[in-house]
C-alpha cells in the first residue's frame, strides 16, 4: 500500500546560494526553516522587488525505514517558485519549470541504503527567467520565491494508481452514472489479472456504491476505464448545498496493491449564449478575482490561511464565483471552494506576455499539470487556456484548447482578453471590460466586444481595479465613488441576460512591481485591503444575500460633517439587504429628524439588493438647513418583514473607546506550520472605526509561535492585522497588543 509522508518540518535554508553543486550535503551556513517558506520576508510596502529574485537552496536530511528499501519513492512538490533543480545525495534527480503547479521527482534510485542517511537538496531559482511563464515581459503582481507550498514523500509498490478522473453523467436524471478513468504507473512492466475495487461514499457518510472489476493489466497500458451506472438518490453539488462524495479506487495484482482516494461532486455547469446554468437552473455569476499573496510572506501561507480566503469570499462577501488570477492556486483553497460551494474559474500562469517556443511548451505543460490536479473538483467550472490579456496567437491557443478538451471534455474553456474583436477559439468569450470611467456605460454589449453578429457564451472577467484604485484609508467621497462603480457594473451585468456574470478586479490589495500600483509596490485595487479588512466597496457584494443568511447595513460614511468637499453627508449611500431602513438624526425631541427610506430599486433594477440612497429627494433642503451648524448623533435601523433586524449608531463626537483584538482561530496545530490572523481595530463609543486616528500598535508574542512581519505597526484607516505562525511545539501562545491610545489587550491561542 502507498504511504504519503509530509516532510514540511526541519528543512535547512540558505539565501543567495552561490556555491554551485559542490558540498550538496553540507549544512554550513544554513538556517532551519519549515514549509511553506518564502525565500525573503518583505516589508508591507516600499521595497525592492529584486530582493526575492535570487537563487536559494533548501536541504532536507532524512532516513527511510528499511521496509521501504525496494519501493518506488517520489518527492512531491505542491509549488516551487519558479525553477527547481532537485538532487539526492549529490545526484541530480530532476527539475521543474513553473511556480504554480505540482510536480513529482523520483528519488529511490539515488537513495543511500547502506548508511540510511540521505540529503534531499533543492536549488530554487526565483529570478524572472524569460523561459518560464509568466515571465519575459512586465507583470502586474509579484511572484515571490522559495518552496512556498508543501512537500511530501510518496512511497509505492512498483505498480500504483497515479491519478483518477471522475466524469459524472446523466446528472439531471434520476439514475446517474460515472465514467471512471484510472491512470496507472507500471514501473517494472507488471502483467496479469488485476482486481480493481471501487467504493463511493457520501463524504463522511454512508456508502452508496461498491463493486469489483477484473482487468487484464498490460505492460505498456496506463489507462483503465470503468463505467458505473444506476446510481440513485444522489445529492447534487451546488452553491447552496455543496454535497460531496468520496471515492476510493484500489488495485491488486501479483501480490502488489495500491489505493487512491479523492473527493468529487455531481453537478452540471454550462455557459450558454443565454447565460450560465448550474444543474439546469440559470445563475447570474457575481465574483471577484483573487491573488494568493499576503503581507510579508508573499505566497507562503499554510492550509488554514488558504482556506480562510475561500471562507471570506463565500461566507463573508457572499460571492458565488472566484477567478484564480492569474495562475493555479493552492489545493487547499480549491478544496475549500468545493466544501463551501464557491465556483472557480482557474487559468494558466501568465500576464499579457507570450514568450518563444520553449516558453510556450512550458505553458502547455503547466496547463496539463493544472488540469490533472483539479479535474475532479466540482467547484472548477471553467479552464482558462489563454495568457491573461495577451494578443491573439491562434496556433498557440488552438494547442492550449486542444490540450484542455483532450484531458477534460466535461468543462468548457475560456481565454481572458482585453482587446476587442479577438479571435474566438474557446468555448466562452471571457473579457476584461474596463470601459466604465464613471461616465461611459458600465458594460459594453457583447457584440461590441466580440465583433460577432450573434450571441456567444460570455463572461466579464475584470472591471474597476486600476480605473479607480482606492485605499481603505482614502477620503469618504473617493471610497463612495469606488463602491458605486462596482455597483453600477454588477447591476448592468444582472440586466443583460446574455452576460453570464461579472468578476470584479479584485478581492484583495496586492504587492506589485515598480511599474504598477501607487509607487509603494501595492495595487490598491481590492474591495478589501491586503490584510483582508473591508473597504466600503466590499459591501456591494456582501449585501447581495438574503437577510435571513446575514442582515447587512453599511452606510458609506465616517459620520463627520466636514469630511466631504461640500460638507454634510448627502448623498448617503447605505448598502443593505433590508426591506427598508429608518434614518434618525438627533436625539428624541422637537428637532429630531426621522425618515423611512426604501432601496433605490428604480435606479438599480438589476442587482438583487440595491442600496438605500438618502439625498435631497429624501431630506429636503429646508430640513437640511434646519440642522444648523450643530452636528448630532444618528441611528440607522434596518427592517425585514416588518421587524427591525439590525442597527448602526453614529456619534456626533467620536473618541477612542475600544481596542478591538480578535483572532480568526483560537486553536492551531503544531504538526505542520499553521497560522492565523489577528485583527486590531480602534473603535469609537458606537463601535465604529476611527478612520483618521494615528496610533502605533506594538505586538508581543510569547509561546510556541512567531510573528510574521514587524513588531510595531501603524494603524491605517482605524485598523490593521497581522499573522502568527506555529513552530512545531505545543502550548499556549499569549499575544499582547499595545495601543498608545487605549492601553493593551491580549488574546490566547492554544497550539495542539
Amino acid at each position: 500500500m502507498r504511504k504519503i509522508i509530509d516532510i514540511n518540518n526541519d528543512w535547512y535554508y540558505k539565501a543567495q546560494y552561490e556555491n554551485g553543486l559542490e558540498n550538496l550535503n553540507s549544512l554550513n551556513g544554513f538556517e532551519k526553516v519549515n514549509l511553506p517558506h518564502t525565500n525573503v520576508e518583505l516589508p508591507y510596502n516600499y521595497f525592492n522587488e529584486k530582493d526575492y529574485q535570487t537563487i536559494s537552496c533548501y536541504k532536507y536530511p532524512f532516513s527511510i525505514s528499511g521496509e521501504y528499501k525496494d519501493k518506488i519513492i517520489y518527492a512531491h512538490f505542491e509549488g516551487v517558485m519558479a525553477y527547481a533543480h532537485v538532487y539526492l545525495n549529490g545526484c541530480f534527480v530532476g527539475e521543474h519549470k513553473g511556480g504554480y503547479t505540482p510536480f513529482d521527482i523520483r528519488i529511490d534510485e539515488a537513495l543511500n541504503c547502506s548508511s540510511n542517511k540521505n540529503m534531499l537538496t533543492v536549488v530554487v531559482d526565483s529570478t524572472e527567467r524569460d523561459d518560464i511563464p509568466p515571465f519575459g515581459g512586465q507583470i502586474d503582481y509579484l511572484t515571490y520565491g522559495g518552496i512556498y507550498r508543501e512537500v511530501s514523500l510518496c512511497i509505492y509498490d512498483d505498480i500504483f494508481i497515479d491519478n483518477v478522473k471522475i466524469e459524472t453523467n446523466k446528472v439531471l436524471e434520476d439514475e446517474k452514472s460515472i465514467n471512471l478513468n484510472a491512470y496507472i504507473k507500471n514501473i517494472n512492466s507488471q502483467t496479469g489479472d488485476a482486481e480493481f475495487k471501487v467504493k463511493i461514499n457520501e463524504k463522511c457518510g454512508k456508502e452508496i456504491y461498491s463493486s469489483t472489476f477484473n482487468e487484464k493489466v498490460e505492460a505498456n497500458r496506463d489507462l483503465y476505464n470503468f463505467s458505473i451506472d444506476g446510481l440513485k438518490d444522489i445529492k447534487l453539488w451546488d452553491i447552496d448545498n455543496p454535497n460531496l462524495y468520496e471515492i476510493t479506487v484500489s488495485i491488486n495484482i501479483n501480490g502488489r496493491s495500491d489505493e487512491y482516494a479523492d473527493v468529487f461532486g455531481f453537478r452540471k455547469a454550462e455557459f450558454t449564449p443565454k447565460g450560465f446554468y448550474l444543474n439546469g437552473k440559470k445563475l447570474k455569476l457575481i465574483g471577484l478575482n483573487r491573488h494568493q499573496s499576503f503581507p510579508y510572506v508573499g505566497y507562503a501561507m499554510p492550509k488554514r490561511v488558504q482556506e480562510k480566503d475561500a471562507e471570506i469570499l463565500k461566507k463573508d462577501l457572499h460571492l458565488n464565483l472566484v477567478r484564480t488570477s492569474h495562475y493555479p492556486q493552492s489545493k487547499h483553497f480549491i478544496n475549500k471552494c468545493d466544501e463551501l460551494g464557491l465556483l472557480v474559474f482557474e487559468e494558466i500562469p501568465g500576464w499579457q506576455h507570450i514568450g518563444n517556443d520553449e516558453w510556450k511548451e512550458v505553458a502547455k505543460e503547466n496547463e496539463r499539470e493544472m488540469i490533472k490536479r483539479d479535474w475532479n473538483h466540482p467547484s472548477v467550472i471553467l479552464w482558462g487556456v489563454r495568457i491573461n490579456e495577451s494578443e491573439d496567437d491562434d496556433a498557440f491557443y488552438l494547442d492550449t484548447n486542444k490540450i484542455a478538451h483532450n484531458l477534460d471534455s466535461t468543462r468548457q474553456t475560456g481565454g481572458v482578453r482585453y482587446i476587442t474583436n479577438s479571435h474566438f477559439l474557446e468555448d466562452v468569450y471571457t473579457f476584461n471590460d474596463f470601459n466604465y470611467d464613471g461616465v461611459k456605460k458600465p458594460l459594453r454589449k457583447q457584440e461590441e466586444v466580440t465583433g460577432l453578429d450573434h450571441k456567444v457564451p460570455y463572461l466579464v472577467t475584470e472591471f474597476c481595479g486600476h480605473m479607480y484604485p482606492t485605499k481603505r484609508f482614502d477620503q469618504e467621497e473617493r471610497q463612495m465613488e469606488y463602491a458605486l462603480r462596482h455597483l453600477e457594473i454588477q447591476n448592468a451585468s444582472y440586466l443583460d441576460e446574455s452576460i453570464s456574470g461579472a468578476i470584479g478586479w479584485c478581492a484583495f490589495d496586492y504587492n506589485t512591481h515598480k511599474d504598477f500600483g501607487s509607487g509603494d509596490r501595492i495595487c490598491y485595487h481590492g474591495v478589501m485591503d491586503m490584510f483582508r479588512i473591508h473597504k466600503f466597496a466590499s459591501y456591494v457584494y456582501k449585501s447581495q444575500v438574503s437577510p435571513e443568511v446575514e442582515p447587512v447595513l453599511q452606510p458609506v460614511t465616517f459620520w463627520a460633517r466636514g469630511e466631504r468637499s461640500i460638507g454634510g453627508m448627502l448623498p448617503l449611500v447605505i448598502f443593505t439587504n433590508c426591506d427598508y431602513i429608518e434614518f434618525i438624526y438627533g436625539d428624541d425631541g422637537d428637532d429630531m429628524l426621522a425618515k423611512k427610506v426604501y432601496p433605490a430599486r428604480e435606479k438599480y433594477k438589476g442587482i438583487p439588493y440595491p442600496p438605500v440612497i438618502i439625498d435631497y429627494s429624501v431630506i429636503t433642503p429646508e430640513e437640511v438647513s434646519s440642522w444648523g451648524m450643530v452636528w448630532k448623533d444618528a441611528a440607522i435601523k434596518g427592517y425585514y418583514k416588518g421587524k427591525q433586524i439590525i442597527e448602526r449608531k453614529f456619534s456626533k463626537n467620536p473618541v477612542p473607546s475600544e481596542l478591538y483584538v480578535e483572532a480568526d482561530d483560537l486553536i492551531l496545530s503544531s504538526r505542520n506550520k499553521d497560522a492565523t490572523r489577528i485583527v486590531v481595530k480602534i473603535l469609537d463609543q458606537c463601535g465604529n472605526l476611527l478612520p483618521f486616528i494615528d496610533d502605533i500598535i506594538k505586538i508581543e508574542v510569547n509561546g510556541p509561535a512567531r510573528l510574521q512581519g514587524p513588531k510595531e505597526v501603524a494603524v491605517k484607516g482605524g485598523a490593521v492585522a497581522f499573522w502568527i505562525e506555529t513552530i512545531n511545539e505545543k502550548g499556549n501562545v499569549d499575544i499582547t497588543v499595545k495601543s498608545q491610545v487605549l492601553g493593551q489587550k491580549s488574546v490566547q491561542i492554544e497550539v495542539r
